[in-house]
């Protein structure tokens, strides 16, 4: 499978970070996981690795509640340039009607309940980048 430049990780707690970015290094999807604790630090390191395209991520999976800067609020900020067009998963607990609402002309291809699974991670890939797990992996 050819693997993603890398993926951005936005998430206030740092044992979800660190639980996704294992599971994204262990399946072999990414060599390189950014992690950022809100949309502020996030959006630091789009404009950072934008100018250096071989690490630009190919995929930001999103928290909606963060202090500092949201989900929300860093969707609207990303929609400016110079950010390039990663695809956008929002990893949430629990979807609330008014989020997605807010949500429903932002760049957001999906929702996904957390924790991140192998079964999550392979119908991401197969959805929004036409790759899949080996099929060893999904055992």
């Amino acid at each position: 499978m050819q693997k993603l430049t890398s993926i951005l990780l936005v998430d206030d707690d740092p044992t979800t970070n660190f639980l996704h970015e294992q599971l994204l290094l262990s399946l072999g999807v990414t060599e390189t996981c950014l992690v950022a604790e809100n949309g502020a630090e996030a959006l630091t390191l789009l404009a950072d690795y934008s100018e250096t395209s071989d690490l630009c991520p190919d995929l930001v999976l999103l928290d909606v509640h963060m202090p500092v800067m949201d989900g929300i609020d860093f969707l609207e900020a990303y929609l400016q340039p110079p950010y390039p067009p990663p695809v956008v998963i929002v990893l949430t607990t629990s979807v609330h009607a008014r989020d997605q609402a807010r949500m429903a002309s932002l760049p957001v291809a999906d929702w996904v309940n957390k924790p991140l699974t192998r079964a999550k991670v392979n119908d991401i890939l197969r959805q929004h980048f036409q790759r899949q797990l080996p099929a060893e992996q999904l055992a």
